[in-house]
């Protein structure tokens, strides 16, 4: 049961994901996102915080990673390493083209009363009949998938990576995620359950927060084929973010599900 490998506040942070709580996000940070060479490589670090991309609350768990590589098949990650504050791994890109990193986190979430306490369980499905005491109380089941990804290219950019899943919340690339240019507008497409997501508000966070007394931050809504675009105000990494939920869940005794997106995002100088 995944509940019994969780910190306290790895735990903490499980629960906040599905909507993007405005606290601490989960992200990735890649070294680079674009790279070339005979032999490249880059390192990425992983974790939950307060201020973009310094780790400060968990490290995010590897065993939600996969690596999507331009032929899209699975690469494999090396040298992983899980600190107090964060994760971090390496990515030997051998192929040409784009990478695509991915952390997926499914599973439901279910709060109730016992003897009079409030509990909290976390799991995958087929445990939940058994985790929940007969009898207990006030019970509320919520079905959970949310996804955070970045994106590495070696060389010149493809679109093998990109294919969606069909499950849950999904970012296709209009403009390529690793040829983003300051003052130039970017446009996404976001698919929910592999249609197009329609009127989701996305978030565009500037990252180096430490540094600012407010988030630097721009919003877009998605139209009817789900597409949204953003202007980069300066050259950096960036977090966007979506999230929302509905009653199409998979899960029997579930009233809502809850999905969530987030990608970190470089932009480069004009």
């Amino acid at each position: 049961m995944i509940l019994r490998t969780l910190t306290r506040g790895a735990f903490a942070l499980v629960l906040a994901l599905p909507l993007a709580a405005p606290a601490h996000k989960l992200w990735m940070l890649p070294s680079a996102t674009n790279v070339a060479g005979p032999d490249p490589w880059v390192t990425v670090d992983a974790a939950a915080s307060d201020g973009l991309f310094y780790p400060d609350h968990v490290p995010a768990r590897l065993d939600w990673l996969t690596v999507t590589a331009p032929d899209g098949q699975t690469a494999k990650p090396e040298n992983a390493l899980t600190g107090k504050y964060r994760s971090t791994f390496d990515l030997h890109l051998t192929q040409p083209g784009t990478y695509k990193l991915a952390l997926v986190n499914q599973g439901v979430f279910a709060g109730y009363e016992w003897n009079g306490e409030k509990k909290r369980w976390r799991g995958d499905a087929a445990a939940l009949a058994g985790a929940i005491p007969a009898g207990a109380q006030h019970v509320e089941v919520s079905e959970m998938l949310n996804r955070v990804e970045t994106f590495v290219t070696n060389g010149k950019p493809s679109d093998g990576a990109f294919k969606p899943s069909g499950k849950g919340l999904e970012l296709v690339p209009v403009t390529r995620p690793t040829d983003l240019v300051a003052g130039e507008a970017a446009s996404f497409r976001l698919l929910l359950d592999g249609k197009p997501a329609a009127g989701l508000k996305v978030i565009a966070i500037a990252g180096a927060t430490r540094y600012r007394n407010a988030p630097e931050q721009q919003e877009a809504t998605t139209g009817a084929d789900g597409q949204f675009s953003l202007t980069w105000a300066h050259p950096g990494m960036y977090w966007i973010s979506a999230s929302t939920q509905d009653g199409k869940t998979s899960v029997k005794q579930a009233r809502q599900r809850r999905l969530s997106y987030a990608a970190t995002l470089e932009v480069l100088p004009e």
